[in-house]
């Protein structure tokens, strides 16, 4: 079976119901070209204001079931396609998530994730907004097949992503925001950049599934976001990849067959040592 894949690519400004309109625009150009599922970067619909701590960006939340499942549910349904639509959270007062929904080609709600993983670095003081997530590791059946989802920081974790994989996802998104900061150099930057490249082709491999991560791009702040949004399939091999800048739309074709007769060759799964893993449960084992 071969499923075609939509990936956004955008910049984005201050104003939430600007982004909200050229998401779906998006969507559309993505169905237009044949994609049945599209994936939009992370927190598309806001400015990245994790750059500071600053309580009132927490206005910028919404309910789970708010403004954007609304919007976008009403565009799945109507263009026939799954939407994997990122949002910030209110959860309730004070309490807030870094999110996604996924929303079926029916325009119902197929699955809810809260990002696990939840940075603090300069320039990404995520802490000081998320609660980290505590919905757990799963896959969603769609209309289209089994999808995992992971968010940004996620991607560099492999135990969420090996979960993901037993739990039968077939292709692993990761909606994204990630960039370079003033100051660092060349080689620094293209380092990071090849090692956020490499980890997410890894997860690819050692599961035996697609990877598919959209990225945000353009420049906010001090932070330059490298765009590069990009899917590769269970051999790790790149399908396809957007420019560091431009607002486009990756449309690609996954053949999920590649699925079974890659973990024929390669059988990881049947291979692990599920007997010996226990103390990966420890934070450090020395």
């Amino acid at each position: 079976m071969s499923l075609r894949v939509g990936l956004v690519q955008r910049a984005v400004d201050a104003d939430p119901d600007r982004n909200l309109a050229a998401a779906e625009d998006a969507v559309r150009d993505a169905a237009r070209a044949g994609a049945r599922i599209v994936c939009l970067p992370e927190l598309y619909r806001t400015h990245y204001f994790p750059q500071v701590e600053d309580a009132a960006c927490m206005d910028l939340a919404e309910p789970a079931d708010g403004p954007t499942q609304r919007h976008l549910s009403k565009l799945a349904a109507e263009l026939g396609v799954v939407v994997i639509a990122p949002i910030f959270e209110r959860r309730a007062a004070g309490v807030y998530h870094n999110s996604a929904l996924v929303l079926d080609a029916d325009g119902s709600l197929a699955g809810f994730y809260r990002k696990m993983h939840i940075p603090d670095d300069p320039g990404f003081y995520e802490k000081f907004y998320f609660a980290p997530g505590d919905l757990g590791f799963h896959a969603f059946d769609t209309a289209v097949g089994r999808v995992g989802v992971l968010i940004c920081w996620d991607q560099w974790f492999p135990e969420a992503a090996r979960l993901l994989a037993l739990d039968g996802a077939e292709i692993l998104f990761y909606p994204t925001a990630i960039g370079w900061g003033d100051g660092e150099s060349g080689e620094e930057r293209a380092g990071q950049r090849d090692a956020w490249r490499t980890i997410q082709r890894s997860h690819a491999i050692a599961n035996g599934v697609f990877v598919a991560v959209s990225n945000r791009a353009g420049r906010e702040g001090a932070i330059h976001f490298w765009g590069s949004s990009f899917a590769c399939d269970p051999q790790g091999r790149m399908l396809d990849e957007l420019s560091v800048d431009a607002d486009e739309v990756l449309v690609v074709d996954c053949d999920l067959s590649r699925i079974e007769s890659q973990r024929r060759g390669w059988p990881y799964l049947r291979d692990r040592r599920i007997d010996a893993y226990g103390e990966l449960l420890t934070r450090f084992r020395r």
